[in-house]
């Protein structure tokens, strides 16, 4: 039986191009938590969490203090036994999905390595075509048209477009967009919370005949009714997002009827224990997924892609944090082609590892 032996975890960082903002603030770098899982058979598993403080409630400073104790109660485990680490680790801590996504991450890449397959064959599918679409991050009308003309350029198959801030700005937000690339490109819109009730009935009704396909999160997360509401009456789908973070919270939005579509994302998930059993809740109430990001490297949106690939209910993707990233660290791993298809890798586990040089310039501990 194989048992963890050592760990290391690495506050990983990651300049972007440019500060990009939604409707809950802006990020200026990919402050990320990256751990490395050894086993006594000379194997290691490597998992990325991107703690975006403004939906999680985490941040680096508090995954990096949150792993050392997750750390050390995983050493001496079975690694292999992916249910007994993971209750461990909930047992212990209760919340802070990112951080448990790090690990949860690491542990399934360590699983499949040693069942000698990738990651979505592990996971009970195939390698079948992924092509994501690219966001527009808030600014002017004017700005997020310029930005839609060169991703139209650039073939992509749809469009993500920031919104939130208030009704009339975030109809011009669509209005100049769709002047600018014509119809044909479908816009998926997210306003991150940003809306209330009555805001978000007047901007979905107001751009539904524009190609949209849904809206993220239009209102508060915990503001189930309103979301139902709009569901009831928005002529566009609405998607959970940041209400989304547990198979719990799967189960109310399912019985509540208050979306079309579920968003996971592994880092808000707790990984890919949990977004398996989303995604089966989701199935069983007829609601299509998506698949999500934070600001995550090709590592953990290789993991991202592996589920997505395997799971034929994952129908949207939304996998291009990479595009904001100034630095590419990765070895192996996704690759895009056409800048949009998403390639995976058949490699066991989910292919992907870091540049150990790169690693070295960060902050670190290790627990033996």
């Amino acid at each position: 039986m194989p048992i963890i032996t050592r760990i290391e975890v690495y506050k990983f960082n990651i300049p972007l191009q440019a500060p990009v903002t939604i409707a809950i603030g802006t990020i200026e770098e990919a402050r990320n938590i990256l751990v490395k899982i050894h086993t006594s058979d000379g194997l290691y598993g490597t998992g990325e969490g991107a703690p975006f403080w403004m939906i999680v409630g985490e941040t680096q400073a508090t995954a990096y203090a949150a792993a050392y104790d997750l750390a050390k109660l995983l050493i001496g485990k079975n690694p292999l036994d992916l249910e007994s680490c993971m209750a461990a680790m909930d047992k212990y801590l209760s919340a802070n999905p990112t951080v448990k996504s790090t690990f949860d991450m690491a542990l399934y890449d360590l699983a499949a390595k040693y069942a000698n397959m990738p990651l979505y064959q592990f996971l009970g599918g195939t390698n079948r075509p992924i092509v994501t679409d690219e966001t527009i991050y808030i600014s002017s009308p004017e700005a997020m048209a310029a930005d839609a003309i060169k991703i139209k350029e650039r073939g992509a198959e749809a469009i993500k477009v920031k919104l939130g801030t208030n009704a009339p700005d975030d109809i011009k937000r669509i209005a100049a967009i769709r002047k600018a690339i014509g119809d044909a490109i479908p816009i998926r819109t997210d306003a991150n919370q940003g809306w209330d009730y009555v805001s978000a009935l007047k901007v979905l009704n107001t751009i539904a005949d524009w190609n949209v396909e849904y809206c993220e999160q239009p209102v508060k997360h915990w503001d189930y009714a309103h979301m139902a509401r709009l569901r009831q009456n928005a002529r566009v789908p609405v998607c959970a997002d940041e209400s989304l973070f547990s198979p719990q919270d799967a189960v109310k939005l399912a019985s509540q009827q208050a979306v079309d579509y579920f968003n996971i994302k592994l880092s808000k998930s707790g990984g890919l224990r949990n977004a398996v059993k989303i995604n089966a809740i989701a199935e069983g109430a007829g609601i299509r997924c998506m698949i999500g990001c934070m600001s995550e490297s090709r590592l953990g949106i290789s993991a991202n892609a592996h589920f997505a690939s395997a799971l034929h209910n994952v129908v949207f993707y939304d996998l291009d944090s990479p595009f904001e990233h100034a630095q590419d660290p990765i070895l192996g791993g996704i690759n895009y082609q056409n800048h949009y298809q998403v390639i995976i890798p058949d490699s066991p586990g989910h292919g992907a590892d870091v540049d150990m040089a790169y690693l070295q310039q960060m902050e670190s501990f290790v627990i033996e």
